[in-house]
């Protein structure tokens, strides 16, 4: 069971200055009880799609039926997907598969496919990995839930015309599976067309909060992971969040001293799992932080330029390149560790030299070590920090963490009185890539560019 440990984070262990006292957490108990119904009613109302996913059990099981009978198939899947649609993909095959995962052969595989997701337009890393693969044995997951992202269809299309050289025209549509939205988009067009297998992303459910559905689901599955089990982890940790108190719902806890702080000017929001397989966990963490609460307006359409910003980092790598700033820069950041309890492996430290002092140890325990040590470092130092723990890297607590965040997420917008399932700040880029690259319908934009261009060109902007 995933625990929440937020001592150093309290003014007992960092001092009145730095820390907090417990009754500003408990103090804030009717907001954030009044924070958690307005989450379940948005839920209710049928406008927060992710509270429900954690008990789709029966399309779990669809989808490892269709897995085990598509893997015979294919040796490879290459997601096409960018933000919301990759980073839980990565996520997930990082924590629960082994990062030489893709260099073993099918028999260590247990006939589950290799991954490769592509979550950019960069040229050469597209070009790049066409190369390496095999495309009689490649199956393509193209995943937007609007169906009309440029990257993806620009990948796609890409993609596509190699695998209609390789293995004809009439075959090539064998070779994609799309995950969309249910009813509209080019790929939702082209997956009726074509008669192309599709999976449905739920149009409630925005693409940071869209790992546990078939955006990450169907990846998940191809390569061996149970997604029941990764469902129930999620479910479990729902079934923790029945109420908005801070000593029930760790969840809510968790929202609570990001919020203080927030409120104290600790603006930079640093997730350091101490544990190489969720890496890509911190990487989806600070989608889902940013993008949720970096928000210009709050409800009332007062400009607040609201959000604190995610960092992540990466126990013990950077305690050799960023706790240096940590432990002696700023005071505005606050530290969430994720500890492990069992790796799943032993590994001992060999006794080459018996009068060393790491003889007879273990990585297990010098990783833990390192851990403590930095935590106990940085609250000498007065820097808040605190501690998430999990008994195993597995699909249940990796769901657990999943939903833990999410909600916790879904919390602290209340708190800030601000839309985090919005991301308009992400759309006049968007738009101006779409007046660039010639789309119908944006030359009001494409003149305003031409005119940006204009007025850069008169004066003198490089060396």
């Amino acid at each position: 069971m995933l625990s929440l440990n937020y001592a150093h984070c309290l003014s007992d262990s960092i001092g009145i200055d730095h820390g907090l006292m417990e009754p500003e957490i408990f103090g804030l108990q009717s907001r954030l009880q009044e924070a958690h119904n307005a989450v379940q009613r948005m839920g209710t109302s049928g406008k927060l799609g992710f509270l429900d996913l954690p008990d789709q059990s029966a399309e779990a099981r669809r989808i490892m039926t269709w897995a085990r009978k598509t893997r015979n198939s294919f040796d490879t899947l290459v997601v096409l997907g960018i933000g919301g649609s990759a980073l839980g993909n990565n996520a997930v095959q990082q924590a629960l598969r082994s990062p030489y995962w893709n260099l073993k052969d099918r028999k260590d595989r247990k006939g589950w496919l290799r991954l490769f997701v592509l979550d950019n337009v960069d040229p050469r890393w597209t070009a790049e990995l066409l190369e390496i693969l095999d495309l009689r044995k490649t199956l393509f997951n193209v995943i937007s839930k609007s169906g009309t992202t440029a990257e993806i269809l620009s990948n796609y299309f890409f993609f596509r015309k190699a695998v209609e050289a390789k293995v004809g025209v009439k075959k090539a549509s064998r070779h994609f599976v799309i995950t969309t939205d249910e009813q509209k988009g080019y790929l939702r067009e082209l997956a009726k067309r074509e008669n192309i297998t599709s999976f449905v992303v739920p149009g409630n459910v925005g693409g940071r909060f869209s790992v546990l559905t078939p955006v990450g689901l169907v990846s998940a599955a191809l390569t061996g992971i149970d997604i029941g089990q990764l469902l129930g982890g999620a479910k479990a940790m729902s079934q923790r969040c029945q109420s908005g108190s801070p000593k029930e719902n760790p969840a809510a806890a968790y929202a609570a001293l990001q919020f203080l702080y927030y409120q104290k000017g600790v603006k930079l929001s640093v997730m350091m799992p101490y544990s190489q397989n969720f890496w890509g966990v911190a990487d989806w963490y600070r989608q889902l932080w940013a993008e949720s609460l970096g928000k210009k307006l709050d409800r009332s359409g007062k400009i607040v330029n609201a959000g604190p910003t995610p960092i992540k980092a990466l126990g013990v790598t950077d305690q050799h390149s960023q706790a240096q700033l940590y432990m002696e820069g700023p005071y505005d950041k606050i530290i969430t560790f994720i500890s492990v309890n069992d790796f799943g492996h032993k590994t001992a430290i060999p006794p080459v030299d018996k009068g060393h002092y790491l003889a007879k140890h273990t990585l297990n325990e010098l990783i833990a070590a390192e851990q403590k040590g930095t935590s106990s470092a940085l609250t000498k130092a007065l820097r808040p920090n605190l501690t998430v723990s999990v008994s195993e890297i597995s699909p249940t607590t990796l769901g657990e963490l999943f939903f833990f965040f999410e909600m916790a997420v879904a919390y602290m917008g209340e708190l800030m009185n601000i839309n985090a399932f919005d991301q308009p700040g992400v759309e006049l880029a968007k738009v101006y890539t779409y007046a660039l690259m010639g789309r119908d319908g944006y030359d009001a934009q494409r003149q305003e560019l031409a005119e940006m261009e204009r007025k850069d060109s008169q004066g003198s902007h490089g060396v």
